[in-house]
Formats: C-alpha cells, sequence, structure tokens
C-alpha cells in the first residue's frame, strides 16, 4: 500500500459519499431498470444497449455485462481484483491480432443513487455496438476493456495497469459521458504525442474542425476516468466524451477550476455535467446522435491506425 492508493482510496469514498447524499437529499428515489431478459443479448445501436445497465447495482452491472457477452457469443477475458480500496471484475475483449495495441476503455459501475446512463451506460452501449463492427488494420489490435470500480479513483484500471504487461500498447481512450452534446472533446491531452495527432487528424478527416466538432483539452484538475492509471505508466492516454457545443466555453471554465468543481453540488452545472452523478442520468436525457457521433470516431480512429 502507498500514500499515492490511500489518496485514492480517500478521494473515493468521498465522492461517493458526495454523491449519496446529494441523491438522497434530491429524493429521486430507488432506481428502476428494465427486466434483465429484454435487453441480455440484444443487439443494435449504442442506446437500445444503454438499459443493460441503467439503473442497477454496480454487482448487477457487472454481472448483465458479463451475461451479456456470454448470450453474444463473444470471446472475452476476466480480471479480477480486490484491495483495500474495493474489489471488481474488468472484461476484455480482443480484436485483430497484430502486435500494436488500441485500448477503447468504458467502465460498467456508477455512482450510489444514479441510474448511470451517461456516467457510464451510454459508453459501454457504444464499445458493444461497436464490437462486431470494427474493421481492425492489420498489425493492429483493438482491446475492448471494460472496466470495474472507476468511481474509485479508477481502481479497476489501476489494478489492470499494475498486472497487465504494457509494452504492447500505442495508444488509449477512456469513455466518459459520450451521450449529450453534438462536439467530441478529447481532454487530459496536455503533452502533444504521435497517438493524439492521430487521433486528431482523424477527427479532421471525418470533416469536423477543431474547437468546433472537436476540441482538446489539457489536463483537468479535478475529474478524471481510467486512461490516468495508463498515463502514470507512461503510455500516451486521453479521455473522450461529448459536449454541447453551445456550452463549450462554460464547460472549459467549470471543468478548469478545481474550486468550481469541488463546488459542483452547490451551483449551476453546464450540461452534460446538470446530470453527472445524479438521480437524473437516465436515458431519457440521453442524445442517439451524440452516441452515433463518437461511434463514427471511434470507427475512423481504428481504420485509419497505421
Amino acid at each position: 500500500m502507498s500514500l499515492r492508493d490511500v489518496g485514492f482510496y480517500l478521494r473515493g469514498r468521498l465522492s461517493q459519499g458526495v454523491s449519496r447524499l446529494a441523491n438522497a437529499r434530491r429524493g429521486g428515489g430507488p432506481l428502476v431498470s428494465v427486466p434483465l431478459e429484454e435487453v441480455l443479448g440484444r443487439s443494435g445501436p449504442p442506446l437500445a444497449l444503454v438499459p443493460l445497465l441503467e439503473g442497477r447495482s454496480n454487482a448487477e452491472r457487472e454481472s448483465a455485462l458479463a451475461q451479456h457477452l456470454e448470450a453474444r457469443g463473444v470471446a472475452f477475458s476476466r480480471h479480477r481484483f480486490k484491495s483495500f480500496e474495493g474489489r471488481g471484475e474488468n472484461f476484455v475483449v480482443e480484436l485483430g491480432g497484430g502486435d500494436r495495441v488500441l485500448v477503447l476503455i468504458a467502465h460498467h459501475d456508477a455512482v450510489p443513487g444514479s441510474p448511470g446512463a451517461n456516467d457510464n451506460a451510454a459508453a459501454v452501449g457504444i464499445l458493444l455496438h461497436l464490437l462486431p463492427r470494427l474493421t481492425v488494420p492489420r498489425g493492429l489490435r483493438v482491446r475492448l476493456l471494460f472496466t470495474a470500480a472507476e468511481e474509485l479513483g479508477y481502481l479497476g484500471a489501476r489494478a489492470y495497469v499494475r498486472d497487465i504487461p504494457l509494452g504492447s500498447i500505442a495508444g488509449v481512450l477512456s469513455l466518459e459521458l459520450c451521450g449529450i452534446g453534438d462536439s467530441l472533446a478529447v481532454w487530459d491531452a496536455d503533452t502533444e504525442t504521435d497517438f493524439l495527432r492521430r487521433v486528431t487528424g482523424t477527427l479532421g478527416g471525418l470533416g469536423l474542425g477543431r474547437d468546433e466538432g472537436y476540441h482538446v483539452v489539457g489536463r483537468i484538475p479535478v475529474f478524471g476516468s481510467d486512461h490516468r492509471a495508463f498515463a502514470a505508466a507512461g503510455i500516451p492516454a486521453y479521455g473522450l466524451s461529448v459536449v454541447p457545443f453551445a456550452e463549450a466555453e462554460g464547460l472549459r471554465r467549470f471543468v478548469l477550476s478545481p474550486v468550481r468543481s469541488a463546488l459542483m453540488h452547490a451551483v449551476r452545472r453546464p450540461p452534460p455535467f446538470d446530470t453527472y452523478h445524479t438521480s437524473r442520468d437516465a436515458s431519457s436525457t440521453l442524445d442517439p446522435r451524440a452516441l452515433d457521433l463518437v461511434s463514427r470516431a471511434l470507427t475512423a480512429i481504428v481504420s485509419e491506425f497505421r
């Protein structure tokens, strides 16, 4: 156990406690989910896959995702972890057979009291939708990593990085908040790398203009996600989200201000943070065009990876 681990533990428990109290105060009521048998093994667009996880406890979300992969006949491996911080199970799907690895991450857990649709069932739905549709170039392997316990200081990703050889990984993108908005955001991108140039070049090739169709944002002080576990190991790794273009400047000020972020439950939060970690984070708030935009971007990033 290191001081860094203790810091993650304390921050994760604080975040969970704040979310639990805030959602209880809002009176959102018990979480509601559709019967699992109605969505298990379902195919279709990303939004149709969100109910697989939405409104379930984290244990149920983890189990539902594993059952869904089995029902679809998808070969996957399990990475179990346990520490004083918590426990869980990551799921890994490998596509292609190349030596270089591109890792795409979506965490399957949510904070207490939140249905967890945009955070992060939407991202899981995107990767599940893409799973049979990606064309992986020769020499590349795409690793779909569905992590547990991201809300505990990205514990699942940190355990994965600790246990798995990383030498073949060329880049990592972790999907967060991918269901509301019309403009992509690549964040924690404070250092120019070949991988970042590949990603932004591909987005430009899709006709998305910089600072219009997509944004590149430096290190975000408070918010984080699973890619940071890989970045700490020296691997080019970034977050990928969707934001409303009309809110871009307000969002930039919001996420880059540590004080304002720390007080996020006491101020008006711009979309998509107005539902983030709340009892209002339901699939009814998601825009299928946002999920489709991320799907299109990831398909292009994979197919153009050289």
